[in-house]
Protein backbone atom coordinates (compact mmCIF):
# COMPACT_ATOMS: atom_id res chain seq x y z
CA UNK A 1 0.00 0.00 0.00
CA UNK A 2 1.29 3.62 -1.04
CA UNK A 3 2.57 5.51 2.01
CA UNK A 4 2.63 8.69 0.09
CA UNK A 5 1.58 11.80 1.86
CA UNK A 6 3.12 10.57 5.29
CA UNK A 7 6.87 11.24 6.93
CA UNK A 8 8.81 9.70 9.49
CA UNK A 9 12.15 10.47 11.23
CA UNK A 10 14.77 8.15 12.11
CA UNK A 11 17.29 8.54 14.79
CA UNK A 12 20.42 6.61 13.52
CA UNK A 13 21.43 6.11 10.40
CA UNK A 14 23.37 2.92 10.95
CA UNK A 15 22.64 -0.24 9.67
CA UNK A 16 18.78 -0.76 11.48
CA UNK A 17 18.05 2.80 10.60
CA UNK A 18 19.31 3.20 6.90
CA UNK A 19 17.45 -0.44 6.24
CA UNK A 20 13.97 0.99 7.58
CA UNK A 21 14.49 4.34 5.76
CA UNK A 22 14.77 2.38 2.60
CA UNK A 23 11.93 0.20 3.49
CA UNK A 24 9.58 3.31 3.94
CA UNK A 25 11.13 5.03 0.89
CA UNK A 26 9.96 1.96 -1.28
CA UNK A 27 6.47 2.81 0.41
CA UNK A 28 6.32 6.34 -1.29
CA UNK A 29 6.89 7.55 2.28
CA UNK A 30 9.15 10.64 2.83
CA UNK A 31 11.93 9.57 5.43
CA UNK A 32 14.27 12.09 7.21
CA UNK A 33 17.09 10.26 9.55
CA UNK A 34 19.28 11.95 11.47
CA UNK A 35 22.98 11.11 12.84
CA UNK A 36 24.82 12.57 15.38
CA UNK A 37 28.12 11.76 13.88
CA UNK A 38 29.14 14.23 11.26
CA UNK A 39 29.49 11.62 8.40
CA UNK A 40 28.16 7.88 8.27
CA UNK A 41 30.09 5.86 10.25
CA UNK A 42 29.90 2.03 12.09
CA UNK A 43 31.99 1.06 14.79
CA UNK A 44 33.19 -2.43 14.53
CA UNK A 45 34.67 -4.30 12.12
CA UNK A 46 33.54 -7.58 10.91
CA UNK A 47 29.57 -8.73 10.42
CA UNK A 48 28.06 -11.84 9.67
CA UNK A 49 25.00 -12.19 7.14
CA UNK A 50 22.96 -14.85 7.58
CA UNK A 51 20.27 -15.96 4.93
CA UNK A 52 17.33 -14.04 6.96
CA UNK A 53 18.63 -11.00 6.84
CA UNK A 54 20.14 -11.43 3.39
CA UNK A 55 16.71 -12.31 2.19
CA UNK A 56 15.82 -8.36 3.26
CA UNK A 57 18.61 -6.69 1.56
CA UNK A 58 18.42 -8.36 -1.43
CA UNK A 59 14.75 -7.53 -1.78
CA UNK A 60 15.98 -3.81 -1.02
CA UNK A 61 18.51 -4.28 -4.04
CA UNK A 62 21.46 -4.75 -2.54
CA UNK A 63 22.20 -7.97 -3.73
CA UNK A 64 24.70 -7.09 -6.23
CA UNK A 65 26.80 -4.70 -3.40
CA UNK A 66 26.89 -8.05 -1.12
CA UNK A 67 28.02 -10.30 -4.14
CA UNK A 68 31.06 -7.53 -4.47
CA UNK A 69 31.23 -6.92 -0.77
CA UNK A 70 30.97 -9.96 1.17
CA UNK A 71 32.85 -13.30 0.88
CA UNK A 72 30.59 -16.81 1.77
CA UNK A 73 32.85 -18.98 3.81
CA UNK A 74 32.67 -22.14 3.11
CA UNK A 75 32.10 -23.63 6.83
CA UNK A 76 32.55 -22.43 10.04
CA UNK A 77 36.13 -24.35 12.08
CA UNK A 78 36.65 -24.77 15.14
CA UNK A 79 39.72 -25.06 17.34
CA UNK A 80 40.39 -26.08 20.48
CA UNK A 81 43.04 -24.27 22.42
CA UNK A 82 46.26 -24.04 20.38
CA UNK A 83 45.59 -27.42 18.28
CA UNK A 84 46.37 -26.76 14.62
CA UNK A 85 43.33 -29.08 13.25
CA UNK A 86 39.71 -28.27 13.98
CA UNK A 87 37.79 -30.80 15.92
CA UNK A 88 34.16 -29.36 14.40
CA UNK A 89 33.61 -27.99 11.16
CA UNK A 90 29.80 -26.73 10.62
CA UNK A 91 29.59 -26.55 6.88
CA UNK A 92 28.11 -23.38 5.23
CA UNK A 93 28.75 -22.24 1.47
CA UNK A 94 26.55 -23.38 -1.15
CA UNK A 95 24.49 -25.45 1.44
CA UNK A 96 23.02 -22.43 3.41
CA UNK A 97 21.53 -21.49 -0.26
CA UNK A 98 20.03 -24.84 -0.89
CA UNK A 99 18.43 -25.09 2.27
CA UNK A 100 17.78 -21.53 3.38
CA UNK A 101 17.31 -19.52 -0.04
CA UNK A 102 20.09 -17.43 0.44
CA UNK A 103 23.55 -17.40 0.96
CA UNK A 104 25.78 -17.01 4.45
CA UNK A 105 28.20 -14.51 4.12
CA UNK A 106 30.87 -12.16 5.86
CA UNK A 107 31.58 -8.54 5.22
CA UNK A 108 33.04 -5.28 7.14
CA UNK A 109 30.12 -3.92 8.74
CA UNK A 110 31.64 -0.23 7.29
CA UNK A 111 30.82 -2.12 3.24
CA UNK A 112 27.07 -2.75 4.65
CA UNK A 113 26.46 0.65 6.20
CA UNK A 114 28.22 2.17 3.14
CA UNK A 115 26.15 -0.25 0.65
CA UNK A 116 22.72 0.72 2.46
CA UNK A 117 23.82 4.79 2.46
CA UNK A 118 24.67 4.30 -1.40
CA UNK A 119 20.87 2.81 -1.64
CA UNK A 120 19.63 5.50 0.12
CA UNK A 121 20.71 8.40 -2.21
CA UNK A 122 18.86 6.78 -5.07
CA UNK A 123 15.36 7.99 -3.25
CA UNK A 124 14.69 11.69 -3.22
CA UNK A 125 12.34 10.77 -0.70
CA UNK A 126 15.03 10.24 2.21
CA UNK A 127 17.13 13.01 4.37
CA UNK A 128 19.73 12.71 6.15
CA UNK A 129 20.46 15.06 8.34
CA UNK A 130 24.73 14.85 9.51
CA UNK A 131 26.36 16.10 12.91
CA UNK A 132 22.71 16.53 14.66
CA UNK A 133 23.84 17.78 18.35
CA UNK A 134 19.91 16.74 20.01
CA UNK A 135 16.61 16.13 19.31
CA UNK A 136 13.25 16.02 21.42
CA UNK A 137 10.44 14.45 20.44
CA UNK A 138 6.54 15.24 21.51
CA UNK A 139 3.68 13.15 20.64
CA UNK A 140 0.32 14.46 19.91
CA UNK A 141 -2.88 12.57 18.11
CA UNK A 142 -2.06 14.00 14.57
CA UNK A 143 1.79 12.33 14.70
CA UNK A 144 4.98 13.72 16.37
CA UNK A 145 6.43 17.15 16.84
CA UNK A 146 10.29 16.70 16.48
CA UNK A 147 13.01 19.40 17.21
CA UNK A 148 16.10 18.95 16.02
CA UNK A 149 19.28 21.09 17.45
CA UNK A 150 21.55 21.06 14.32
CA UNK A 151 25.34 21.24 13.60
CA UNK A 152 25.41 24.94 12.85
CA UNK A 153 23.39 25.63 15.82
CA UNK A 154 20.30 26.23 14.36
CA UNK A 155 17.36 24.58 15.68
CA UNK A 156 14.99 23.29 12.93
CA UNK A 157 10.99 21.91 14.22
CA UNK A 158 9.28 19.28 12.28
CA UNK A 159 6.45 17.35 12.09
CA UNK A 160 5.90 13.51 11.25
CA UNK A 161 3.62 10.58 11.59
CA UNK A 162 5.82 8.60 14.02
CA UNK A 163 9.40 8.91 15.19
CA UNK A 164 11.85 5.80 15.48
CA UNK A 165 14.76 5.33 17.15
CA UNK A 166 17.14 3.20 15.65
CA UNK A 167 19.79 4.99 17.75
CA UNK A 168 21.92 2.45 18.98
CA UNK A 169 22.74 0.35 22.59
CA UNK A 170 22.99 3.46 24.42
CA UNK A 171 19.73 5.08 22.89
CA UNK A 172 18.70 8.69 24.04
CA UNK A 173 14.96 7.86 22.10
CA UNK A 174 14.47 4.96 25.09
CA UNK A 175 16.51 6.34 27.76
CA UNK A 176 15.36 10.45 27.14
CA UNK A 177 12.33 10.01 25.56
CA UNK A 178 10.71 6.89 26.12
CA UNK A 179 12.16 6.81 30.18
CA UNK A 180 13.64 3.41 29.45
CA UNK A 181 16.52 1.72 31.16
CA UNK A 182 19.77 2.26 30.72
CA UNK A 183 21.81 -0.54 28.77
CA UNK A 184 23.71 -3.57 30.75
CA UNK A 185 27.29 -4.04 31.18
CA UNK A 186 27.72 -8.15 31.33
CA UNK A 187 31.41 -8.24 31.77
CA UNK A 188 32.51 -8.82 28.95
CA UNK A 189 34.30 -6.64 26.35
CA UNK A 190 35.32 -8.01 22.59
CA UNK A 191 38.67 -6.67 21.21
CA UNK A 192 38.09 -5.99 17.56
CA UNK A 193 41.15 -5.63 14.91
CA UNK A 194 41.84 -5.78 11.36
CA UNK A 195 45.36 -7.28 10.15
CA UNK A 196 46.61 -7.46 6.44
CA UNK A 197 45.71 -10.93 4.77
CA UNK A 198 49.49 -11.60 4.41
CA UNK A 199 50.41 -10.80 8.05
CA UNK A 200 48.69 -14.59 8.91
CA UNK A 201 48.92 -16.23 5.36
CA UNK A 202 48.63 -20.04 5.69
CA UNK A 203 47.26 -19.74 9.56
CA UNK A 204 44.27 -20.27 8.80
CA UNK A 205 41.57 -21.16 5.92
CA UNK A 206 41.24 -18.19 3.49
CA UNK A 207 37.74 -19.24 2.67
CA UNK A 208 36.57 -19.94 6.21
CA UNK A 209 35.20 -18.97 9.48
CA UNK A 210 37.70 -19.89 12.51
CA UNK A 211 36.65 -19.89 15.82
CA UNK A 212 39.46 -20.85 18.22
CA UNK A 213 38.03 -21.64 21.79
CA UNK A 214 40.44 -21.19 24.92
CA UNK A 215 40.44 -21.21 28.80
CA UNK A 216 37.78 -18.14 29.86
CA UNK A 217 38.00 -16.54 25.69
CA UNK A 218 37.69 -17.00 22.50
CA UNK A 219 38.89 -15.63 19.22
CA UNK A 220 36.30 -15.53 16.11
CA UNK A 221 38.65 -14.64 12.59
CA UNK A 222 37.53 -14.44 8.74
CA UNK A 223 39.23 -13.31 5.89
CA UNK A 224 37.19 -9.77 4.01
CA UNK A 225 39.07 -10.40 0.59
CA UNK A 226 36.97 -7.01 -0.67
CA UNK A 227 39.96 -5.26 1.46
CA UNK A 228 42.76 -8.09 1.55
CA UNK A 229 42.35 -8.39 5.53
CA UNK A 230 40.93 -10.73 8.26
CA UNK A 231 38.93 -9.80 10.99
CA UNK A 232 39.86 -10.52 14.58
CA UNK A 233 37.27 -10.39 17.39
CA UNK A 234 38.57 -11.60 20.66
CA UNK A 235 36.08 -12.06 23.24
CA UNK A 236 37.32 -11.88 27.46
CA UNK A 237 36.31 -10.51 30.78
CA UNK A 238 36.56 -7.30 31.32
CA UNK A 239 35.29 -3.98 32.87
CA UNK A 240 33.57 -1.47 31.31
CA UNK A 241 36.66 1.54 32.24
CA UNK A 242 36.86 4.50 29.74
CA UNK A 243 40.06 2.50 28.68
CA UNK A 244 40.46 -0.60 29.27
CA UNK A 245 43.33 -2.88 28.94
CA UNK A 246 43.94 -5.49 26.78
CA UNK A 247 45.24 -8.32 29.51
CA UNK A 248 48.47 -10.35 28.40
CA UNK A 249 47.40 -13.68 27.39
CA UNK A 250 49.28 -17.07 27.08
CA UNK A 251 49.29 -17.81 23.50
CA UNK A 252 51.17 -19.95 20.86
CA UNK A 253 50.50 -21.80 18.17
CA UNK A 254 47.54 -19.75 15.54
CA UNK A 255 46.03 -17.74 17.96
CA UNK A 256 49.95 -16.62 19.14
CA UNK A 257 50.61 -15.55 15.65
CA UNK A 258 47.07 -13.77 15.05
CA UNK A 259 47.26 -12.12 18.39
CA UNK A 260 50.82 -11.23 17.30
CA UNK A 261 49.98 -9.73 14.08
CA UNK A 262 47.34 -7.48 15.78
CA UNK A 263 49.78 -6.09 18.18
CA UNK A 264 48.22 -3.24 20.08
CA UNK A 265 46.01 -2.04 17.37
CA UNK A 266 43.25 -3.69 19.20
CA UNK A 267 40.04 -1.92 19.57
CA UNK A 268 38.12 -2.22 22.98
CA UNK A 269 33.95 -2.99 22.94
CA UNK A 270 32.05 -3.53 26.08
CA UNK A 271 29.58 -5.91 25.79
CA UNK A 272 26.13 -4.13 26.45
CA UNK A 273 22.51 -6.11 26.45
CA UNK A 274 19.20 -3.89 26.58
CA UNK A 275 16.33 -5.23 27.90
CA UNK A 276 13.01 -2.89 27.86
CA UNK A 277 9.57 -3.18 28.78
CA UNK A 278 8.81 -0.02 26.37
CA UNK A 279 9.61 -0.78 22.82
CA UNK A 280 6.93 1.83 22.01
CA UNK A 281 4.70 4.94 23.24
CA UNK A 282 1.60 6.33 20.76
CA UNK A 283 3.67 7.44 17.77
CA UNK A 284 7.27 6.52 18.86
CA UNK A 285 9.42 4.07 18.80
CA UNK A 286 12.32 1.67 19.21
CA UNK A 287 14.18 -1.25 16.44
CA UNK A 288 17.50 -2.85 16.65
CA UNK A 289 20.18 -2.79 19.58
CA UNK A 290 18.05 0.37 20.76
CA UNK A 291 15.23 -2.30 21.42
CA UNK A 292 17.19 -5.55 22.48
CA UNK A 293 20.80 -5.20 21.97
CA UNK A 294 22.14 -8.92 22.57
CA UNK A 295 25.72 -10.73 23.37
CA UNK A 296 27.18 -11.19 19.96
CA UNK A 297 27.65 -15.18 20.31
CA UNK A 298 24.97 -16.12 17.64
CA UNK A 299 26.40 -13.42 15.48
CA UNK A 300 22.62 -11.77 15.12
CA UNK A 301 22.46 -8.32 16.16
CA UNK A 302 22.62 -6.84 12.90
CA UNK A 303 20.19 -9.69 11.22
CA UNK A 304 17.65 -8.72 14.07
CA UNK A 305 17.72 -5.07 13.38
CA UNK A 306 17.40 -5.93 9.25
CA UNK A 307 14.30 -7.54 10.62
CA UNK A 308 13.09 -5.57 12.18
CA UNK A 309 13.38 -2.74 9.83
CA UNK A 310 11.80 -5.38 7.33
CA UNK A 311 8.96 -6.12 9.48
CA UNK A 312 8.22 -2.11 10.59
CA UNK A 313 8.13 -1.12 7.71
CA UNK A 314 5.47 -2.72 6.02
CA UNK A 315 3.50 -2.11 8.96
CA UNK A 316 4.06 1.69 9.09
CA UNK A 317 2.53 2.16 5.71
CA UNK A 318 -0.15 -0.26 5.39
CA UNK A 319 -1.65 1.97 8.71
CA UNK A 320 -3.31 5.41 9.30
CA UNK A 321 -2.49 4.87 12.94
CA UNK A 322 1.03 4.24 13.64
CA UNK A 323 0.39 3.19 17.66
CA UNK A 324 -1.46 0.30 15.87
CA UNK A 325 1.88 -0.42 13.86
CA UNK A 326 3.84 -0.15 16.45
CA UNK A 327 1.62 -2.66 18.88
CA UNK A 328 1.76 -4.87 16.05
CA UNK A 329 5.65 -4.93 15.20
CA UNK A 330 6.22 -5.46 18.45
CA UNK A 331 4.03 -8.21 19.25
CA UNK A 332 5.78 -9.88 16.23
CA UNK A 333 9.16 -9.15 17.21
CA UNK A 334 9.34 -9.34 20.70
CA UNK A 335 9.48 -13.26 20.98
CA UNK A 336 11.90 -13.61 18.11
CA UNK A 337 14.48 -11.46 19.83
CA UNK A 338 14.36 -12.58 23.05
CA UNK A 339 14.21 -16.17 21.86
CA UNK A 340 17.59 -15.46 20.43
CA UNK A 341 18.87 -13.38 22.65
CA UNK A 342 18.92 -16.18 25.11
CA UNK A 343 20.64 -18.85 22.82
CA UNK A 344 23.08 -15.85 22.37
CA UNK A 345 23.69 -15.80 26.14
CA UNK A 346 23.77 -19.51 26.63
CA UNK A 347 26.64 -19.88 23.32
CA UNK A 348 28.47 -17.32 25.49
CA UNK A 349 28.58 -19.71 28.83
CA UNK A 350 28.99 -22.53 26.79
CA UNK A 351 32.48 -20.69 24.42
CA UNK A 352 33.88 -19.87 27.84
CA UNK A 353 33.88 -23.38 29.71
CA UNK A 354 37.03 -24.42 31.30
CA UNK A 355 38.47 -28.06 31.34
CA UNK A 356 36.84 -30.58 32.46
CA UNK A 357 33.68 -29.11 31.03
CA UNK A 358 35.09 -28.59 27.91
CA UNK A 359 35.23 -32.09 27.55
CA UNK A 360 31.27 -32.86 26.83
CA UNK A 361 30.88 -29.40 25.09
CA UNK A 362 33.06 -30.31 22.21
CA UNK A 363 31.94 -34.16 22.48
CA UNK A 364 28.47 -32.63 21.31
CA UNK A 365 29.55 -30.34 18.89
CA UNK A 366 31.24 -33.47 17.25
CA UNK A 367 27.98 -35.72 17.89
CA UNK A 368 25.86 -33.00 15.64
CA UNK A 369 27.97 -33.15 12.56
CA UNK A 370 28.53 -30.38 9.94
CA UNK A 371 25.10 -30.27 9.02
CA UNK A 372 23.62 -30.08 12.36
CA UNK A 373 22.94 -26.39 12.36
CA UNK A 374 20.65 -26.89 9.64
CA UNK A 375 18.32 -27.98 12.20
CA UNK A 376 19.22 -26.59 15.15
CA UNK A 377 19.37 -23.16 14.13
CA UNK A 378 16.40 -23.70 11.30
CA UNK A 379 13.99 -21.74 12.85
CA UNK A 380 16.59 -18.56 13.02
CA UNK A 381 18.49 -18.51 9.70
CA UNK A 382 14.88 -20.09 7.91
CA UNK A 383 13.08 -17.23 8.78
CA UNK A 384 12.09 -15.03 6.35
CA UNK A 385 10.03 -11.58 6.81
CA UNK A 386 6.49 -11.95 4.88
CA UNK A 387 7.76 -11.33 1.87
CA UNK A 388 4.27 -11.53 -0.08
CA UNK A 389 2.65 -9.27 2.83
CA UNK A 390 5.83 -6.58 2.97
CA UNK A 391 5.46 -5.58 -0.72
CA UNK A 392 9.53 -5.12 -1.21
Amino acid sequence: MPASGRSYIIAGAGISGLTLALTLAKFGATVVVLERNATLQEAGAGLQISPNARHVLDRLGLDVAMAHYAMEPAALDSYRGWETKPFFSMELGPLMTEKFGAPYAVMHRADLADALYKATRRFANIDIIFGVRNWDVASHARGVTVSVDEADGQTRTTRANAFIGADGVHSHTRRAILQGPDAKFGGRIAWRALVSADSVAGQIAPDRVSVFFAAGYHLVCYPLPHRRQVNLALFLPGKAEAQPQLPKLQARGVIGVLLAAAGQNWTPWPLYTVETPVWHRGNIGLVGDAAHAMVPFQAQGAAMGIEDAATLGPLLAESDEPESALMRYEAIRRPRVQRVAKLSAANGRIFHMRWPLTLARDTVMRLQGPQGHLKRLGWIYGHNVAPEETGL
